[in-house]
């Protein structure tokens, strides 16, 4: 997969999936992104919209060793798809899958981290995630403004308000994030040898002093955290195919 790092060429695109993760908060003996939806598995859908894109060159995908999932996937033999060891974090299984694309990528290539169990990614979303990656970028997410209300609660109680937040600022973050090659290496190193809590990728580039940029997405694009989701999950995909988004 991949020909190797040229320099003075334009950068190219490459997608990893953290997939190692065993959706404890979800429950259940088959891992979340390996449940079915939609006639295909969660991890099929989300993996769908970026190897059919024109744009991605690659995927890096980081499993667990006690996967036994995987192979009976229609993109088990793809061949645009390399499968790398995850790690105990899902930030580990980024910088592992950062290290096998570091030998045939450039240091300034874009890459998309995606996470395995949003599966309602669409085609215009990641357009316009591409299309915000210029030279000199720090990258980009995808993200969606919030409209509820906030509260903040009080730390002694844990249920009684403290205050209200204002909402005007505040944006949910969503996957994919994009930054280049080299600056997400860096990234993860440093927060792993400070110990900072690393809860997505652009928390990590934003400890090193960089900005990304919120490119607005949709908020169907919804990541698969509990049983309930399953079903609206399916709802979205349906309502995605029918208006032709998919």
């Amino acid at each position: 997969m991949g020909a190797g790092a040229s320099s003075g060429r334009d950068p190219r695109h490459w997608a990893v999936v953290p997939a190692a993760g065993a959706g404890r908060r979800f429950g259940g003996p088959v891992p979340k992104q390996y449940l079915e939806l939609c006639g295909r598995c969660v991890i099929e859908h989300s993996l769908a919209t970026l190897l059919e894109h024109p744009a991605i060159d690659g995927c890096v995908l980081a499993l667990s060793a006690e996967d036994e999932w995987w192979a009976e996937t229609v993109y088990a033999s793809h061949p645009a798809v390399q499968r790398v060891a995850g790690g105990t974090e899902r930030s580990d299984s980024v910088a592992n899958a950062l290290e096998a694309l570091s030998e045939y990528a450039d240091e300034h290539d874009w890459v998309l981290v995606h996470d395995a169990a949003r599966p309602c990614l669409t085609r215009f979303d990641l357009d316009r995630l591409i299309a915000a990656l210029g030279d000199g970028s720090a990258g980009a997410l995808l993200a969606v403004q919030v409209h509820d209300t906030v509260k903040v609660a009080d730390a002694a109680s844990g249920d009684r308000v403290l205050r209200t937040v204002p909402r005007e600022q505040l944006w949910r973050a969503y996957t994919p994030q994009a930054f280049p090659l080299g600056t997400l290496r860096r990234a993860l190193a440093r927060a792993r040898d400070q110990g900072s809590a690393i809860t997505d990728d652009a928390s990590a580039i934003e400890q090193l002093g960089l900005r990304p940029l919120l490119v607005s997405g949709r908020s169907d694009n919804l990541k698969i955290t509990r049983p309930e989701d399953l079903p609206l999950a399916q709802f979205f995909l349906e309502q995605q195919q029918e208006q032709g988004l998919r």
